[in-house]
């Protein structure tokens, strides 16, 4: 019988965060960074980042490890194993993992915080392995897997209004993916896009928020939801503890209000990748301040990009 691994004891550790990430070079063409950056927070979790000369938009995947499967969510933005070797690299952690944590019959699952391009790319590249459930990532086949799913309109899912707030005003409660005694909060998140998801890993005390909140431009494609969905994820974070916001993107520079234009593949000067819970509550002022006007809205860490009528 194999030892089970204790995720719900102590309180949530968000293990080593101190890393460099690769950032791109001058000269894309002698770049010689790893396709894909593996940082370790703990022995069970593993941050993850594709270059930036495979891809501009060098997106971070996670990689979270449970006594009876591991998840991997999002899959970048490269579907060419040659050029981005994610299925070989998630092979090679699991195998890793498994060798000092033996056990049959031990499972993947392949989520994603949303389905554009860039998160999506690699997901063929888990089609057919062994063990493994990859979910589309697009609202029908994801919200389905999720349990958001119910009466109410077309296609069987409830509308995001009422998922976000119920009847009495109240939050519908999170999705619940149990990996095996590692048990991850799930919820809709719309606004940047309407299938976004939000993570919760109470093991680390990780908010994983995609594409909804990062150190960068953050694309709102439907301004109601967005400020409904902060407003979700900040009450969410006054009722348990969240060390880290984490997204997908680093677009800032560590001058306030400074991005890296789009298409950058070099950006030396990259503030962290973790946000905190005040930085959240700083996007929630930023919104009122925005006010809901179209346009682009520059505040010291991040930028509010709101999509025209």
């Amino acid at each position: 019988m194999h030892a089970e691994i204790d995720f719900t004891a102590g309180v949530p550790s968000p293990g080593d965060l101190d890393v460099a990430w690769i950032h791109g070079s001058e000269s894309a063409k002698h770049n010689t960074d790893p396709d894909i950056q593996v940082h370790a927070c703990d022995e069970h979790t593993f941050i993850l980042r594709q270059n930036m000369a495979v891809n501009y938009e060098a997106p971070f995947m996670f990689l979270l490890f449970g006594n009876a499967r591991a998840v991997l969510i999002d899959t970048g933005a490269t579907a060419s194993a040659d050029f981005f070797p994610l299925r070989r690299v998630v092979d090679g952690l699991m195998d890793t993992w498994l060798a000092a944590h033996p056990r049959d019959g031990y499972g993947l699952l392949v989520l994603h915080t949303h389905p554009h391009g860039d998160h999506v790319a690699g997901d063929a590249q888990f089609a057919g392995r062994a063990n493994t459930v990859l979910v589309d990532a697009f609202r029908d086949t994801a919200w389905e897997f999720f349990g958001f799913a119910g009466p109410g309109s077309s296609g069987g899912s409830r509308d995001s209004d009422s998922l976000q707030d119920g009847s009495g005003g109240e939050a519908v409660p999170p999705a619940r993916v149990d990996l095996g005694g590692r048990v991850l909060e799930c919820w809709p998140s719309p606004g940047h896009h309407d299938a976004a998801v939000t993570f919760y890993d109470p093991y680390t005390g990780f908010l994983l928020t995609g594409d909804t909140v990062y150190p960068g431009r953050i694309y709102i494609q439907d301004w109601p939801a967005f400020v409904r969905t902060i407003d979700r994820l900040i009450g969410f974070c006054s009722t348990r503890p969240v060390t880290y916001v984490l997204g997908c993107h680093i677009e800032m520079s560590r001058e306030p209000g400074v991005d890296y234009p789009i298409f950058t593949t070099y950006q030396p000067d990259e503030p962290p990748l973790q946000m905190t819970v005040e930085q959240l509550r700083e996007i929630r002022r930023g919104i009122d301040k925005a006010g809901g006007r179209p346009g682009r809205h520059v505040f010291p860490g991040f930028i509010l990009c709101l999509e025209g009528e």
